[in-house]
């Protein structure tokens, strides 16, 4: 019964290429152009219109995008002209407006932040001081392979 093989270790198998799923995504993502950011715009609400918000955001510079601009989004029963899903409008921005709209709000989250502060130490005692530390660090232990025992 001695057969003719092959030790296992010499044979190869060809590699196989594993499909890895991934979930899509509620929103498809339009084709990335240069200097220009897009963002979803709610328009609707629990079914409800929202053109107040819609509004807002176009008085703050977002430009609905042409479902003719970018066919890759192309739904078919979208009678506005423009890309909509689901009650969400994609609109664009250029990249430098958005950045210094970040900057804005960011100043303002700051400001906003050391107000709550100062109204908080405020009421410091010296007999007894209030801890108001907004400084965090992130360490991490030795891990394998950094020759440490």
């Amino acid at each position: 019964m001695a057969e003719n093989r092959t030790p296992r270790d010499l044979e190869t198998r060809e590699k196989q290429t594993r499909y890895v799923y991934k979930p899509s995504s509620a929103l498809p993502d339009p084709t990335p152009q240069a200097g220009v950011a897009f963002r979803y715009i709610a328009t609707h609400i629990l079914g409800q219109a929202d053109p107040t918000n819609v509004s807002r955001k176009m008085r703050d510079g977002w430009e609905p995008v042409k479902a003719a601009d970018h066919p890759e989004l192309m739904i078919q029963g979208n009678v506005s002209g423009n890309v909509e899903i689901g009650g969400l409008l994609l609109c664009r921005m250029p990249e430098d407006k958005l950045a210094a709209m970040t900057e804005y709000y960011d100043n303002v989250n700051k400001q906003q932040a050391e107000s709550v502060d100062n109204n908080f130490l405020r009421q410091n005692d010296p007999r007894m001081p209030l801890f108001a530390e907004r400084k965090s660090a992130v360490t991490r232990g030795a891990g394998f392979g950094s020759g440490t025992k």
